[in-house]
């Protein structure tokens, strides 16, 4: 069964992350989200680079952590298309082989979902931004509807198993406030779909700043 789970993962995840995460709105919170971004980028969760579109000018350089092949690989003709170099730094978030305070910002949209330790995740993003630079996130979990959490908690294995680790009841603004970074204004609604697809559709955005 772990074979049938580890294929499942390499070769059908990215391509339905690629599916679900995709749509124009979704593109739209990309686009929100990537505002503000100048200088050195280090993206923890890089998938099939949906994001590079909407990167700023400002942005000079962009380093790529992305654990799946397929996804690197998936990337490979918007990476073509870019105006700036991208480089693949590494395969785990939770352990970023990057310097401390290296990076102008940092970047981070639906991957603390599915990092197995987010906390340590997010601990290492505080430690690659410099001193007053920010990380940016846009990300999915814990809906405020009590209702909703109760059904989250039932369907979270469900979700793990289905979506490569991914889980519908994290908290990502309590998470980056523990790892000793400012979170500003914070944007959070449901996107867009049925009411059955609530769980999985409570977004949040905003950009956290290192002290």
């Amino acid at each position: 069964m772990a074979g049938i789970g580890g294929w499942w993962e390499r070769h059908v995840v990215p391509r339905l992350v690629e599916k679900a995460l995709g749509s124009g709105d979704v593109r739209r919170e990309r686009a929100a989200v990537c505002e503000g971004l100048s200088g050195r980028v280090l993206e923890v969760g890089f998938g099939s680079g949906m994001n590079l579109p909407h990167l700023p000018a400002g942005v000079t350089s962009l380093d790529a952590v992305e654990p799946s092949d397929l996804g690197w690989a998936m990337s490979a003709s918007r990476r073509d298309a870019a105006r700036l170099p991208v480089s693949r730094v590494g395969l785990d978030g939770q352990h970023l082989d990057v310097e401390d305070a290296a990076y102008d910002a940092v970047l981070c949209t639906f991957s603390l979902c599915t990092i197995p330790d987010a906390a340590l995740g997010a601990r290492e993003m505080a430690r690659a931004v410099r001193p007053g630079g920010t990380v940016h996130v846009l990300e999915h979990g814990a809906s405020p509807d009590p209702r909703v959490r109760r059904w989250q908690a039932r369907l979270d294995p469900i979700e793990r198993a289905v979506a490569g680790g991914c889980h519908l009841t994290r908290d990502p603004v309590a998470l980056v406030r523990a790892a000793g970074l400012e979170v500003g204004e914070v944007t959070q609604r449901y996107l867009p779909g049925a009411g059955v697809s609530r769980p999985w559709t409570y977004g949040y955005r905003f950009v956290a700043r290192r002290p």
